[in-house]
Parts: structure tokens; sequence; C-alpha cells
């Protein structure tokens, strides 16, 4: 098996080896600093102190350390959804905000981010059924001038080919799985508590799946970028293979 890590991977994995020892460094800081004054309310406390948190640095490096493992392994090594939970409301916000600070644009690290969170998902080695599994669309993959809008229901499609929609439908009866095109976030939360999927494979930009991802959890979601061409809303276009690869990975 191949264990390296696909570019998009190793920039999440790269900054998130750094915002690590940022936090160890904070840590030491927040020993260091008091430490000069615990001294005078009793003599151990300095060292009771700089255990506590010499225990905290050290789950901070084996929690990075067993993120990487289970991402470049592709296999659940240990508590893996508690490690989404970190990374998607810890990790994430810290890597965003050390991004900005050095210069790297949001979008590449919420691209690396989507691909750390799929490592995660699918190293869980999932079996869902096929009912249980949600294609959610964007309308933007729809072409613009298109007569029949879809987001209805995505079997209204003429199948004329212009668009990725046909695929899509097409991949939907091959494995008999529901498919949902949503025209915002609000109405794609609406779908999911209407139709409780125990996974959802979602096609979205950089900034709407990582919300998305984030807004979901603990649902496992499985994120596939879309193009675009034209720019942002319109035209856009998704390779149906990566989502079709998705799905074989899950189902049951």
């Amino acid at each position: 098996m191949d264990t390296a890590l696909p570019p998009r991977k190793r920039l999440f994995v790269a900054l998130m080896g750094v915002t690590c020892l940022l936090i160890v460094g904070l840590i030491y800081l927040m020993w260091w600093i008091p430490t000069k004054g615990l001294a005078n309310f009793h003599p151990d406390l300095p060292r009771i102190v700089g255990l506590t948190f010499a225990g905290l640095s050290l789950l901070a490096v084996l929690g990075t350390g067993l993120l990487v493992l289970t991402t470049a392994l592709g296999k659940d090594i240990f508590f893996t959804r508690f490690m989404r939970l970190v990374v998607i409301k810890f990790l994430l916000p810290a890597i965003e905000m050390l991004g900005r600070a050095i210069g790297i644009h949001k979008d590449h690290i919420r691209q690396s981010f989507v691909a750390m969170n799929n490592s995660l998902v699918t190293s869980q080695k999932l079996l869902i059924p096929a009912d249980r599994i949600l294609i959610l669309l964007p309308h933007c993959l729809q072409l613009f001038d298109c007569d029949i809008k879809v987001t209805g229901g995505i079997d209204k499609c003429a199948r004329c080919g212009r668009c990725n929609i046909m695929g899509l439908a097409e991949l939907g009866e091959k494995y008999k799985i529901d498919i949902s095109v949503a025209t915002g976030g609000t109405l794609a939360r609406k779908v999911i508590v209407e139709k409780r999927p125990k996974l959802v494979v979602a096609v979205a930009c950089e900034r709407d799946l990582t919300s998305g991802i984030k807004d979901c959890y603990p649902l496992p979601v499985i994120g596939v970028l879309n193009e675009r061409p034209k720019g942002p809303c319109i035209d856009t276009i998704v390779d149906v293979a990566k989502i079709d690869a998705a799905i074989a990975s899950v189902i049951s």
C-alpha cells in the first residue's frame, strides 16, 4: 500500500504540526510564567503544575502523530471519530488563523481540510446501506440556462448530457441512492434533517464543503470539490468518477 500523503493532505498535516508546536510552546509559557510565584504558596506547586502541562503537551503531540498515521495508512487506528471532532472544532480554526498569518490562501487550507476529513471518514471502513446514503449536490452543477430545474428532483433531468446532472442521475439509479439538489446551506441542512442519512457524499466549493462538514458533525461527510471554469456558482462541473468511488468505498 502506498502510504504517501497526497499533496492536498500534506498542507493540512504540515500546518497541523506547526500548530501543535505552537500549542506546546504556549503550554510551556503558561507553566513557566506563573511558576515564578507558585513556590511562594507551596514548594511542590511548580512541579505539580509542570507535570500537568507536560501531560497536556504530550497529549497534543500524540494526538497529532495519531492523526498523521491515520491519514497516511488509511486505517482506523484509535478514536477516529473523536479525532474528527478535534480537527473540525479546534484544529481547523487554529490552522486557518496560522494560514492567514503566513499568507496561505484560505481555499488551499480548506481543500486540505476536506482531504483530511475524507481520510478520517474512509479510515473507519464504514459499510452503509444504499438507502441510508445521501448524495447532496449544489444547483450550480446544472446549466444556468436549462429550462428544466432539478432542484425538486434530479429525476426530472432530460439527460441531454450537456452538464454533469445526467451522469449523476445515472449514478443514483446505479446504486439506488437518494440524490438531492440544494440551492444553499439552509436547504441542504433541511434535506439532511428530513432524510436522516447515515452518510453524506457532498459536492460543493471549498467554503461550502468546509462549513457543511462542520455543521453535520458527527454525521460522516465525504466531500468532493467541484470545479468552476466560469467562476463561482454558475455552470460548475464535478468528476462523477470521484463520487462513484466514494460511494463504492462505503456502500454495503
